[in-house]
């Protein structure tokens, strides 16, 4: 499973959804469904979008955790 970890990246940022929507010109309803974790789908410029607003690295936004059901 990929987890999005953009809600750390808020709250160390003191940012809100709103303030990052505006700054990376993503859809607020966008931002919302990456925060809960909600979304299928995510597109290349919209994370290069996050990471330039957060000057963080793509491993920073997403995380790779192994399926417990994986043989």
């Amino acid at each position: 499973m990929i987890k999005i970890k953009l809600s750390t990246l808020l709250g160390q940022h003191k940012m809100t959804q709103k303030s990052l929507a505006e700054a990376t010109k993503i859809r607020p309803a966008t931002i919302s469904k990456m925060y809960y974790e909600e979304t299928k789908r995510i597109d290349i410029s919209q994370l290069n979008r996050i990471c330039n607003a957060f000057n963080c690295e793509i491993s920073d936004l997403l995380e790779y955790i192994p399926d417990s059901d994986s043989k």
